[in-house]
């Protein structure tokens, strides 16, 4: 099985990941050459370019004047401990135990705007830079112009045929892949709650149970769509009238 999620704006550079061991990401190049046109940005050209607040423009211009290669655990860190957001709250990375990190190397792929993908335990350095962001590299008008055939491709050369393929990713980043070039179908689970009596997308909530979901792969080890429609976090359960063969809903 693979997986996809999507990064997090918030980051943790503090905590102290619970292991040493740590890869390289195959696209540093690439994210050095991003770097390079971020660091020539001031913070008010930031702020404009990423609709952030004078004080994160000035914090992610810091970053970018910071940012270089190479990495090691002194100036980077795990792209699993590093992140913050709601999804990682769901996947509780620090509470994994240490047999599992391995298998959770070999199905976890974390799409980014900075990095391309990047495996669990790849380092990285602070960024920010959202898929969507309208950032010119080069004769690419944008970032899904400048990482959809690499992530594409790399993605095609990790999946073996017929292995289940797994969207846990949101919109924004998961446009960045080219799912008529996959030699798979992508599966894409979807968590709805009830909200005054109507099924509903709320964000908050469906971002921890893809994070949630992803633990749940990882602590059952998880290979079919069948064993994956058991999900049952936080009382999410699978709806299959409201499912198709690729689209997997489940509502609580």
């Amino acid at each position: 099985m693979k997986i996809v999620i999507s990064p997090a704006k918030s980051l943790d550079f503090k905590t102290p990941a619970p292991t040493k061991k740590f890869t390289n990401g195959i696209f540093l190049n690439e994210a050095e050459k991003l770097n390079a046109v971020l660091k020539n940005k001031s913070p008010k050209k930031l702020g404009e370019l990423m609709h952030i607040s004078p004080k994160l423009s000035e914090l992610n211009w810091q970053r970018n004047q910071n940012w270089q290669l190479p990495f090691t655990l002194k100036n980077a860190k795990q792209a699993i401990f590093a992140f913050k957001g709601d999804v990682y709250i769901g996947l509780d990375a620090y509470t994994i135990q240490e047999n599992k990190i391995n298998e959770l190397q070999q199905k976890l792929r974390i799409l980014s705007g900075q990095y391309g993908i990047l495996k669990p335990l790849d380092l990285m350095q602070p960024y920010r830079l959202e898929m969507g962001t309208k950032l010119k590299i080069g004769a690419k008008d944008n970032l899904y112009q400048f990482w959809d055939e690499s992530i594409t491709r790399t993605l095609n050369e990790e999946l073996a045929d017929n292995e289940l393929f797994v969207n846990l990713a949101s919109k924004e980043y998961f446009k960045v892949i080219k799912p008529k070039s996959l030699k798979v179908p992508v599966i894409t689970p979807v968590f709805k709650d009830y909200k005054n009596g109507k099924l509903k997308i709320i964000s908050f909530f469906a971002k921890k149970a893809r994070g949630l979901m992803v633990r749940y792969i990882l602590d059952n080890s998880i290979e079919t769509i069948e064993r994956l429609k058991g999900f049952n976090l936080e009382g999410y359960a699978f709806d299959n009238s409201l499912s198709t063969e690729t689209e997997l809903v489940f509502t609580r």
